[in-house]
């Protein structure tokens, strides 16, 4: 688990800090310099390095100092004099070491800029002078956070500088990994600086923050985790059997399709490895065949609502919910057939909720974000996970799982992630760690794909079985 601040609360750990400001900084800008090296600075490479008056520039100071002992034909280019005890040490510091500090001037000649300017306390816009810089056709390594970028919400209203590195210091901030900030971040190195621990918005999930199911050697198909999934309407088939696939190969012992009569066939002829039951006499799910398929879900330790189920299914949908007394993934058409959150909120069980963006926003009218997400974890109990990138888990805490990639954009591939979600929750997980850990194996899954041919929704529920085991 890794804390993720604000710029706010990023503050709050520096004015906690014991530590001398000399030290602190010391660490930092050799955590930059170090950094420097790792990208190919070296004997004899030019590097500029850009600073303002504050703490982000004396962090900028300290590398230069550590880079010119290396050997680096470094050079300061500071935007205006330094004014903070610390940064006036850093470049007296600098300056004895032999690093020549000049008044700002137009971009030239270099190998890597390392953007010193702005740290996580940055609002508005680049100063004019800056901007030529910011677009540079440079390397770039970034102190803290990009110049020009919020470190609280990711956003930027004007010119950003575009890194290839940035280097932060104890956690990573809020806008490293949302907005336009993984556009603009690069690769995010963290460096310990010695801050002490305080409030976070939220946690990055790490792989040991992800459990897998585990079996013991007496474990049979019904003792491991079993789930059905309804769902299955004609033209939309695949993904109630995606979603199956996937919980198969997450683990679940007993995995059905609950469908309507007139789709049942082609399950049973396609999945020999899944259960298949038929209700009603075909057409549009009502209120009664909900009562049908509760009966003969009964048996299983999950239901999974929605995938490929269909429009017109609120009476349906209704039933399911109120009746229910397990543990609940709902998904998809399944969410479009909630007319606001009070069916969410009256249920007394387990329930998993899984929208994308635009699914939550016709859902609740709230912003798509984790803020929204908590929010309606918070008024319904019931467990947010909402799909995106990166994606947010919401529920008692929350969480951020920013694993995989644009690899995922494909038809079907929130099926595979419903499946594994209702597999894990089978396990016996709870509702909040089953669904970060499926959120993080899902990405998992996608990159390891990806590396191999291009992602689609049916080798993605193939490849989930590879990286559980």
């Amino acid at each position: 688990m890794k804390p993720v601040l604000t710029a706010a609360q990023s503050a709050a750990l520096d004015e906690k800090s014991t530590e001398a400001v000399e030290i602190l900084m010391e660490r930092a800008g050799l955590g930059v310099a170090l950094a420097a090296a790792d990208m190919g600075v070296g004997y004899g490479s030019r590097v500029v390095v850009l600073t303002r008056p504050g703490n982000n520039g004396g962090d900028g100071y300290v590398a230069a100092r550590y880079l010119i002992e290396r050997g680096v034909a470094v050079e300061v280019r500071a935007l205006a004099e330094p004014r903070s005890h610390g940064a006036r040490w850093a470049a007296k510091s600098a300056a004895d070491a032999g690093v020549p500090i000049y008044p700002w001037t137009e971009p030239t000649s270099t190998d890597l800029v390392i953007d010193a300017l702005f740290g996580a306390g940055f609002r508005g816009d680049l100063p004019a002078a800056a901007i030529p810089w910011a677009k540079l056709s440079r390397r770039v390594l970034s102190v803290d956070v990009p110049s020009g970028l919020n470190a609280t919400d990711g956003s930027s209203s004007g010119s950003c500088f575009r890194a290839d590195r940035t280097v932060t210091f104890q956690t990573k901030k809020v806008g490293h990994l949302v907005g336009v900030g993984p556009d603009v971040c690069g690769a995010v190195d963290v460096v310990d600086i010695g801050l002490p621990d305080g409030d976070s918005e939220f946690s990055q999930c790490e792989r040991l923050d992800a459990p897998l199911p585990e079996r013991n050697r007496t474990d049979h198909k019904w003792s491991v985790g079993s789930v059905a999934f309804v769902g299955g309407a004609p033209g939309m088939t695949g993904a109630a059997l995606l979603a199956a696939w996937s919980a198969l190969g997450a683990g679940a012992g007993s995995v059905a399709i609950v469908s309507r009569s007139d789709t049942q066939e082609t399950y049973a002829s396609s999945a020999p490895g899944v259960l298949t039951h038929a209700f009603g006499n075909g057409g549009v799910p009502t209120s009664q065949d909900a009562i049908e398929v509760l009966d003969h879900a009964s048996r299983f330790d999950v239901l999974a609502v929605g995938p490929g189920l269909g429009p017109g299914v609120e009476g349906f949908v209704r039933v399911l919910l109120e009746r229910w007394a397990g543990s609940l993934v709902l998904d998809a058409d399944g969410i479009n057939a909630l007319d606001g959150v009070d069916l969410l909120t009256e249920r007394g069980a387990p329930t998993i909720i899984t929208p994308h963006a635009g699914e939550f926003q016709r859902l609740t009218g709230l912003p798509a974000d984790y803020s929204g997400a908590a929010a309606l974890a918070k008024e319904t109990g019931a467990t947010v996970l909402l799909k995106g990138n990166p994606t947010f888990i919401a529920g008692s805490d929350l969480w951020v799982v920013n694993v995989g990639g644009s690899e995922l954009a494909s038809i079907g591939t929130g099926d595979v992630l419903t499946g594994i979600v209702a597999a894990f929750v089978a396990s016996g997980m709870s509702d909040e760690v089953a669904a970060r850990s499926a959120a993080y194996w899902h990405g998992i899954a996608g990159t390891k794909l990806a590396e191999r041919e291009n992602v689609t929704a049916t080798a993605l529920a193939r490849e989930v079985g590879k990286v559980v085991r």
